[in-house]
């Protein structure tokens, strides 16, 4: 039907589709086996949780129109006005995309006519929730980026934002896709406008909505599962990873959702960032509110991995990715798309996709950060906000010429008893590092302190600025090597797993020795004897296993092991080359050896990238490089390293552009971490009735005092790390 194949390529997307080949039936065997695979992760929801849903939806849906109309009678409206002014519950997110999962929260947006205030909705509005019996762990976050009241509603979480329309009454078949809605509102009716009108113009220009929905299920699943699901920690939030998948729908308008799964990881393997990800051309609807437009705004020209919203005003959803993160997700789309061939090809199950890697052995270093309060309501207000800033640590780290990687793992543990007071609620966050190679270079001494401290000192002077510091409230980094895991870590955490022969031959073949690999330690050469990858032979041949179990690979390898500790046992003893040392140790004289870090190379262009190469705003990002800003050595969107340890007035610009650049983005999602926690996932909660007033989380400046240590503990300590190298 020539008909109907034309139309795919007229009404989605801003190219023509890749391919229109409709799905074969084993396309149709592999989807059926892909939900099977997902179901036990409970991503699909039951008929009676959806209907208690949109039962708890109706209620406040009315709820809203009942207090509409008493704040209209207040207002002196006349009785035949009040009766028509109407009100409105609108949901956006993962519920209105279709794909929200078991005990998952709800955002929703509640739309009022023009005489309602937004006052009216933090004082009347709350009073009103605040009386319902059905209502518990009510609290406002009323000057937030967007602002918000969160609550449970018969055990459902919603997240309840505001926007006031420039009318006289909402009618309930009110659409909020059209650009002339936004007349006249101010910037946090827009803001929280936003988020429903980005998620219906998704919905609207994909081809197939049950074929979206099931591969955005399952690429969700994948984030989660693989660790890079997290907007706030610079990964990538549910409305980036709905974009991506909507792009991969425009593009195989006629595939099903196995296809999709893996044209998914194809396409976005082969992406080249910065080409920024469009579902539309961008349009200009001359309300003269900022888009994303790096041939306009200089700023935008330094965005990583730009993914922008289709809904006017246009904005770039993945502000917080760092270079760090976009090569951690580089990585992961790979490996991605190798598991999805091996799937489709019989060779593997879909359940191998959604295996979680280990995180724990991945890296020989690690940063411990640690964060502490006296109580629990402290603690979940404390987290909250240093999880909202530790990607400003990730971009110091980055920043330090010696680091090649600095990987976040978004999930944190609970303080193990032993490393924490008794009275103490302790969460920690771990980042793998790796360390560059210096060439020719026997020891390299490198200082975190100034990396780390900064970040502290971040986090302090914020939380005094909005009076959150209170005693007991504490920030610790700490260095650890992976052998010392085990120490702040249940041991099925951290131990080793059993490689299969298959990942043993991969990992020993040498195919992939040019690609930057996060479980290679060729990019680390600060040789810790603990290393799971396997060293060369002595002849520079890969080795290889004798026989077809593991036991005839592992026995060499020991043996190699076994050489390589005898030779560094005698090198210690001689005490001419130690080991690699990395401790805490009192700041010794300033003297740190100028080597020059080499650039990450460009990423090698492919075939699909090519295609797809239309898909970028004319000039978007044809030289990005070229502002006289101090990053003229950046390399693809990579800061420019620091090589030397800064002064006092870069210590305040630090600060202050650190802060502003890292949080003062056109575009959240839904709204900016609040003080609260959002560390544990889909159903984190506050335990209890909670009716709390939190503050904002606007941005201290950098000349912000930082707290009297007598009155809060601030933690000063250093961190050197000595690396000295076996050539």
């Amino acid at each position: 039907m020539p008909g109907g194949q034309q139309q795919p390529q007229k009404h989605y997307g801003i190219t023509s589709a890749i391919s229109l080949a409709p799905p074969r039936e084993i396309d149709h065997q592999y989807t059926k086996k892909l939900c099977d695979a997902m179901k036990p992760f409970g991503v699909f929801e039951d008929e009676e949780e959806l209907n208690h849903r949109l039962a708890v939806l109706g209620k406040l849906n009315n709820f809203v129109k009942e207090w509409i109309a008493e704040i209209s009678e207040l207002k002196n409206l006349p009785p035949s006005a009040i009766s028509c002014v109407g009100g409105k519950i609108f949901t956006f997110g993962s519920y209105r995309l279709g794909v929200h999962t078991k005990g998952a929260d709800i955002d929703a947006l509640c739309v009022a006519p023009r005489h309602v205030e937004r006052t009216d909705f933090f004082q009347s509005f709350f009073e009103k929730l605040k009386q319902h019996e059905e209502i518990k762990d009510l609290r406002a976050v009323e000057d937030a980026f967007v602002p918000v009241i969160k609550f449970k509603f018969d055990g459902i979480e919603i997240d309840l934002l505001f926007a006031r329309l420039a009318l006289q009454s909402i009618p309930d078949n009110l659409d909020l896709r059209g650009d002339s809605i936004l007349r006249n509102l101010d910037i946090r009716c827009i803001r929280s406008l936003n988020g429903c009108r980005v998620t219906d113009e998704i919905l609207y220009l994909v081809p197939n909505k049950e074929n979206f929905r099931l591969t955005l299920r399952a690429i969700k699943l994948w984030a989660k599962r693989r660790g890079i699901y997290s907007n706030m920690l610079g990964f990538l939030g549910g409305v980036s990873w709905a974009m991506l998948v909507a792009r991969t729908c425009q593009l195989y308008p006629n595939a099903v959702a196995a296809t999709l799964v893996h044209k998914f990881f194809l396409v976005f393997s082969k992406w080249e960032w910065p080409n920024p990800v469009l579902l539309k051309q961008p349009e200009d609807s001359n309300l003269n509110l900022p888009v994303w437009d790096p041939r306009v705004n200089p700023s935008d020209r330094y965005h990583l991995m730009p993914i922008i919203t289709p809904a006017y005003p246009q904005q770039n959803s993945t502000y917080n990715v760092s270079t760090s993160t976009r090569t951690i997700m580089s990585e992961e789309f790979k490996y991605g798309l190798s598991v999805t061939d091996e799937i489709l090809q019989g060779k593997a199950e879909w359940s191998k996709l959604f295996e979680p890697p280990n995180f724990f052995q991945k890296y020989k270093h690690y940063i411990v950060l640690t964060a502490s309060a006296s109580t629990e309501e402290n603690h979940l207000e404390w987290i909250g906000l240093v999880e909202s800033k530790i990607r400003v640590l990730v971009g110091n780290l980055e920043r330090n010429e010696y680091i090649t990687l600095a990987h976040v793992n978004p999930q944190s543990f609970p303080g193990s008893k032993e490393n924490r007071n008794e009275n103490d609620f302790v969460s920690m966050w771990f980042i793998g590092i790796i360390f560059k190679k210096v060439e020719n270079a026997e020891s390299v001494n490198i200082d975190l302190t100034y990396d780390i401290q900064s970040f502290t000192d971040t986090v302090y002077r914020q939380a005094n600025n909005i009076n959150m510091l209170k005693e007991g409230m504490k920030i610790e980094a700490t260095h650890v090597k992976k052998k010392q895991l085990h120490q702040y870590l249940p041991p099925e955490l951290v131990q080793k797993k059993k490689r299969s022969i298959a990942e043993l031959n991969r990992s020993s073949n040498g195919g992939s020795s040019k690609r930057i690999s996060l479980d290679s330690s060729h990019l680390d050469s600060s040789r810790d004897t603990d290393s799971g990858t396997p060293f060369s032979s002595p002849t520079g041949k890969p080795l290889k296993p004798t026989s077809d179990t593991d036991d005839g690979y592992v026995k060499p390898l020991q043996l190699i092991f076994f050489c390589f500790y005898l030779i560094y046992l005698s090198v210690v003893i001689d005490n001419r080359r130690p080991d690699v040392r990395i401790h805490l140790i009192p700041p010794p004289p300033s003297a740190e050896p100028s080597v020059k870090a080499k650039p990450p190379s460009p990423p090698a262009s492919s075939s699909i990238a090519t295609v797809l190469s239309t898909d970028v705003l004319p000039n978007a990002a044809s030289s990005p490089r070229e502002e006289p800003n101090g990053l003229e050595d950046s390399v693809n969107g990579a800061p420019a390293k620091r090589p030397r340890s800064p002064t006092e007035e870069e210590l305040a610009k630090r600060h202050k552009d650190t802060e502003v650049r890292s949080d003062d983005s056109a575009f959240k999602e839904p709204y900016p971490p609040s003080s609260e926690s959002h560390t544990h996932g889909e159903g984190a909660n506050i335990v209890g009735v909670i009716y709390s007033r939190l503050p904002s989380m606007e941005l201290p400046d950098a000349s912000s005092p930082l707290p009297a240590s007598n009155s809060c503990r601030v933690v000063k300590n250093s961190i050197k790390l000595a690396l000295n190298r076996h050539k």
